[in-house]
């Protein structure tokens, strides 16, 4: 039966923060805001764009609105594989897990437009058999239907269903859903945001074989 590993995007498969931060900056210059550290953006990342715009407003002691989320999306898109790139290690991993038989799925809070343009940019477009973006579905994570609906659209099943991500809502969404979870250290959620999880991977060259012993072909 197939194996699925489901990926989240920030954090674990792509580092986006220098774009997210950037687009960020340029929010803030615009409303004659002080820019923002990298450790306050990376701390926003993980919940959605929303949220992140809510987050950095309130950072600055600005009001959210609509008109600024759909001004910061739209800017955000334009500019979203300025300077992103897939981790080091990262597509040997995903070459690996392929070439031992597994599919491959992203389950992400990040808009759709954004995840598409990124994935072909980075010449993964078409590696992934369902990519639940934060905008696919009705919920995101860390709703475990978020997580459900993902692994379905890939055709497989949650019992043969393992999450990777960087952030506690991957965490949330895959215990919720019963699902096992690998937290990845390279990211931006904090050590904290590690409980629950069944394993931890350091590096990207970790994952393989953590994925094959928490789900034997």
């Amino acid at each position: 039966m197939t194996r699925l590993a489901v990926f989240d995007l920030d954090g674990t498969l792509v580092d986006s923060a220098p774009d997210i931060h950037a687009a960020l900056d340029r929010m803030a210059l615009g409303r004659g805001l002080a820019p923002y550290s990298r450790a306050e953006v990376t701390a926003m990342i993980g919940d959605g764009v929303r949220v992140l715009v809510e987050r950095a407003l309130t950072a600055r002691g600005q009001s959210f609105g609509n008109a600024a989320l759909e001004a910061f999306t739209a800017d955000y898109t334009a500019h979203a594989v300025d300077q992103t790139a897939l981790f080091d290690g990262i597509a040997a991993c995903l070459a690996t897990l392929e070439a031992g038989g597994w599919r491959l799925a992203i389950c992400t809070n990040k808009p759709g437009l954004a995840t598409a343009a990124l994935l072909d940019h980075l010449g993964l477009h078409g590696r992934f058999a369902a990519v639940g973006a934060g905008d696919s579905f009705p919920v995101k994570k860390p709703n475990p239907e978020h997580l459900r609906a993902t692994i379905a659209a890939a055709g497989a099943r949650r019992e043969r269903a393992v999450m990777l991500g960087d952030h506690r809502n991957d965490v949330m969404a895959a215990r919720g859903l019963g699902v096992p979870v690998v937290f990845v250290r390279w990211g931006y959620g904090s050590a904290a945001m590690a409980e629950g999880a069944a394993a931890e991977a350091a590096t990207p060259a970790e994952l393989a074989p953590l994925l094959n012993r928490l789900m034997p072909a």
